[in-house]
């Protein structure tokens, strides 16, 4: 993009944002970026998703799925695990029992939308628990989580054995956090993926990751609930300055957060991913990217 920057200086039209530092941190292979795919629910789209990559000669490293463990038959936990590990993607399902979910009539309000999906009272507490265990006792080593003190609890149970050490806690969005000070708070109350809120600058993504080691997730793209808004051109950038880095791209193909995505439509979710990718092989082409199935990935069992 410099020559056209330059031409633009030359027409008297200048840039005045700030340098960029850019991130020297990166995945234990060496990579500085990774593919996820959000909103994958059900193994159909799963297999979908998993036949388009070959068509398009693409890596993808995470798929996540985000309606609820508990909306998933044990059958379909154990298929979408093995359609996973084949694959050697990691599988990310995300924690069931939330504000939404439950009898709150304050989440269902616009003021009391502020909950967002973390748990109230102590008998969601325990039933988040035990959604978490049973998709571990199904071989899923991957966990999206809502509440920060979900967060705490399962740290605590994996760090005393209750948990398999090697089983991977992922914040989502959805939490609401956008600071450093916050991002590390997470760090240290045992996340391993951190999503920030999908709408931080590029000189706010840098200041998450001079505070924090631990991979950052940032949404390329969302739905029109989430916004809308798609920055495959910043993708460089983004890369650059928040490395390691997930890059959560297909969301703009879904209508809203926890949308069924069908077959067609994960096909269209790696589509998308082939845009993202095409962009970083024309600005950035040193990029490096993990390669298919790297040792730190949460692959399921």
């Amino acid at each position: 993009m410099n020559k056209t920057r330059l031409y633009l200086e030359k027409m008297g039209i200048k840039s005045f944002s700030m340098n960029m530092v850019e991130s020297k941190k990166r995945f234990d292979d060496g990579a500085q970026y990774r593919f996820e795919v959000p909103g994958i629910q059900k193994p159909e789209a799963l297999n979908s998703l998993i036949d388009a990559l070959d068509d398009y000669e693409l890596v993808v490293h995470r798929v996540t799925q985000t309606k609820g463990i508990m909306l998933l038959t044990d059958s379909e936990i154990e298929e979408m695990g093995d359609l996973a590990r084949e694959a050697s993607i990691e599988l990310f399902l995300s924690v069931g029992p939330r504000a939404t979910y439950d009898t709150s009539a304050s989440a269902q309000t616009k003021e009391g939308a502020r909950i967002g999906y973390r748990l109230r009272g102590y008998e969601n507490l325990v039933y988040a628990i035990e959604d978490v265990k049973r998709a571990i006792n199904l071989g899923i080593r991957g966990i999206v989580i809502y509440d920060e003190g979900l967060l705490w609890i399962l740290n605590k149970l994996r760090a005393d054995g209750e948990i398999p050490s090697e089983v991977h806690f992922k914040i989502s969005a959805h939490t609401g956090h956008g600071n450093p000070a916050s991002a590390r708070l997470l760090e240290e109350l045992g996340a391993d993926s951190f999503n920030p809120v999908r709408d931080l600058q590029i000189p706010m993504l840098a200041s998450l990751r001079d505070s924090i080691d631990i991979s950052i997730d940032v949404h390329t793209e969302n739905p029109k609930s989430s916004g809308g808004f798609i920055r495959h051109y910043e993708v460089p950038d983004i890369i650059k300055a928040a490395a390691p880095v997930y890059l959560k791209t297909g969301g703009s193909v879904a209508g809203h957060h926890g949308w069924d995505t069908t077959k067609s439509q994960a096909r269209e979710r790696i589509r998308q991913v082939s845009l993202v990718k095409s962009m970083i092989d024309r600005y950035y082409p040193e990029a490096i990217i993990s390669k298919k199935g790297p040792s730190d990935l949460a692959i399921p069992l």
